[in-house]
């Protein structure tokens, strides 16, 4: 009679010790964390994307892969990161194209105003065999790797002097552009006083009235609270904007392929996710951007684009007539 019962027993403790190395194993420390630069907050449209991916990396490698989220630039400006990727000095990143002209030609493209007309286009140029290619010149050029093409979406102008109807309203507006020589003409070209200025020192420089203006998605307007230094936001969608996340080459590299295809996985399956919050976000901000006192205007966007084409026809040859030609006509 003893017998029957030492067999459940010794199957009882062998299902209890399952279960107690299954838990050990559920809540062991990751083997690598992996640190994360992001230039916004974990409620901003760069956040959930990157949180989506944290999840999903521990999901698909189980709980032997994690990152370590770092946020408002708290690793450093964009450039900083991005230069900081590519010697090895930061794990990985998230960061707007706007620097990255300075080391690719090719992603000046970014820059230039009115080549996406919605977010469609954009995604669909970026899926493409030419965001491909542009991922593989950053390898080559810059020593990191495109996981996915992140954004941070349309940029729009807010500014404290005037509502804007038309690019004659620009003029004598100080505005602050991104790093990025394609930014400034083309602010020039609007009738704007275009000054370069590093991210982390805009809102002091419209908080003191060093700068009158700045332009960004709604999410990032709302995220660092312009909306306290500046009286009006104006629809003007002039540039997409990507925010790719990205990862030091070597430190990819020195992944095994199995891991490798894990990061690739979890990185894709966070960018639809990451684009919808985007979406999500710029609806959602645009009534409370106003409920909390900014002016809005839709202007009309036709004298904008008219303004802006020489800036086009001149940059085109930089950054590659047949990319930018690409990018404008992309069928979608």
């Amino acid at each position: 009679m003893k017998r029957p019962s030492t067999q459940i027993f010794t199957l009882s403790t062998l299902a209890g010790a399952i279960a107690l190395a299954a838990s050990a194993t559920a809540h062991a420390e990751p083997e690598r964390v992996i640190d994360v630069s992001l230039p916004l907050g974990p409620e901003s449209q760069q956040g959930v994307g990157i949180l989506k991916f944290g999840e999903e990396l521990e999901r698909l490698s189980d709980g032997r892969l994690a990152i370590e989220p770092h946020y408002n630039n708290a690793l450093g400006a964009e450039r900083e990161v991005i230069e900081g990727m590519g010697f090895g000095l930061i794990d990985a990143g998230i960061s707007s194209t706007g620097p990255m002209g300075g080391f690719v030609d090719q992603f000046l493209l970014f820059d230039l105003p009115y080549v996406f007309d919605n977010h469609a286009h954009a995604y669909a140029f970026l899926d493409s065999e030419h965001g491909e290619h542009l991922a593989q010149l950053a390898e080559e050029q810059m020593n990191v790797k495109f996981l996915a093409w992140m954004e941070n979406g349309f940029r729009h102008n807010t500014n404290s002097v005037r509502a804007l109807e038309h690019p004659n309203d620009l003029q004598g507006i100080n505005h602050r552009t991104q790093e990025s020589r394609v930014q400034v003409d083309t602010w020039e070209a609007l009738g704007a006083n275009a000054t370069p200025m590093a991210w982390t020192e805009v809102y002091t420089a419209l908080q003191q009235g060093v700068m009158d203006s700045q332009e960004n998605p709604l999410p990032t307007i709302y995220d660092v609270n312009f909306y306290e230094v500046q009286d009006y936001l104006n629809m003007t969608q002039h540039v997409y904007s990507p925010a790719p996340l990205m990862m030091g080459l070597d430190l990819f590299n020195s992944f095994s392929e199995d891991d490798q295809a894990i990061i690739l996985e979890a990185a894709q399956i966070a960018l639809p996710v990451q684009r919808d919050a985007s979406q999500e976000l710029e609806q959602r901000y645009l009534v409370q951007l106003e409920e909390l006192g900014m002016t809005v205007t839709h202007p009309d966007l036709a004298p904008f684009r008219e303004a802006v084409i020489p800036v086009i026809e001149q940059w085109a040859p930089t950054v590659g007539e047949d990319l930018v030609d690409a990018a404008i006509n992309f069928e979608y």
